[in-house]
């Protein structure tokens, strides 16, 4: 499946619309990252666990908007859209969803 954040696919013309799909990953930060991560705002550096958990979120919201996008019977979604938001109390979980329109494009 073509998955793209373009609105189009050069070269290829858009058969059909089959609305849009979505999917979503939420994800605890836990005590132990937190505390990694605090300590390497300080001294500097990335905070590999966190990037880590941020990647792993968007890869489970991709799958399960093109797990839906399949069902529909899609074989590219366009104009793609990631969103990050922050949840729970004092933003301890993150959220990753992943939305676009499911399309059938010619082959």
């Amino acid at each position: 499946m073509i998955v793209t954040t373009t609105n189009n696919i050069e070269g290829k013309k858009v058969v059909k619309y089959l609305g849009i799909v979505s999917g979503e990953a939420i994800i605890g930060a836990n005590f132990i990252k937190d505390f990694f991560a605090s300590v390497r705002d300080i001294v500097g550096g990335r905070a590999g666990s966190y990037e880590e958990g941020l990647r792993e979120a968007k890869n489970i919201a991709m799958a399960e908007m093109q797990d839906y996008a399949a069902r529909l019977g899609a074989n590219a979604i366009l104009g793609v859209d990631l969103d990050y938001e922050t949840m729970g109390s004092a933003g301890s979980m993150l959220m990753v969803s992943a939305s676009g329109t499911a399309v059938i494009i010619e082959n």
